[in-house]
């Protein structure tokens, strides 16, 4: 059982990664409170805001890697944004968590779809691939905490989730390291589904 062991040690730092990804948000709610209270828009505009945007950076990502790099982080920062303004104002809502929640996992698909489209354009099979399958990663990560937390159990353990995916799939777009990227992407979002179900199995 020693691979379990490896995984439980990396499952620890994971979690601290996932933490400061988490925290990053709410470090933020401070200096842009000023700022966050005087938008009137409600933060489930933002959130439909980011993820068209996101969306659009999908459609762009097969032919202008740059450009949907861009359009990758500044979805991202609606993502944040939306949190912060929710929070400032008084905003935060069930139905916003599931809204943000429920848009991010289509972004997620919208993006890795495009980056199997890039690959498939540039007859990379291997890449597009590995783009699928992170895809599936990605879902599974999101599902395995959702059905942990349904049962009762906390699981924000692991060392890739979606904030640390949109970097990277952001740096691989602005560098042209596309594959490099979608090996670590597809590596890192398995073992994190391994991770959370032996964190499960820990506390079951």
């Amino acid at each position: 059982m020693k691979w379990s062991k490896h995984l439980s040690r990396i499952g620890a730092k994971g979690n601290g990664a996932v933490l400061i990804s988490a925290k990053l948000g709410h470090f933020l709610d401070k200096p842009l409170e000023p700022y966050a209270r005087k938008v009137s828009i409600s933060p489930n505009v933002i959130t439909v805001g980011g993820f068209c945007i996101t969306v659009l950076a999908a459609v762009v990502l097969p032919q202008q890697l740059h450009a949907a790099g861009i359009l990758i982080l500044l979805g991202g920062l609606f993502d944040m944004i939306d949190g912060v303004v929710a929070r400032t104002n008084g905003k935060a809502s069930k139905f916003g968590a599931l809204l943000d929640s429920t848009l991010d996992r289509y972004s997620d698909a919208a993006l890795l779809l495009g980056a199997a489209a890039y690959f498939y354009g540039v007859d990379h099979i291997a890449g597009a691939a590995l783009s699928l399958g992170t895809l599936v990663g990605a879902l599974l990560v999101s599902y395995v905490r959702a059905r942990a937390e349904g049962l009762g159990i906390a699981c924000h353990v692991g060392i890739m989730e979606r904030p640390e995916r949109i970097v990277l799939l952001a740096f691989g777009c602005l560098t042209g390291w596309m594959f490099p990227v979608m090996i670590v992407l597809f590596v890192l979002s398995h073992v994190t589904v391994l991770q959370r179900i032996l964190h499960v199995f820990r506390h079951r």
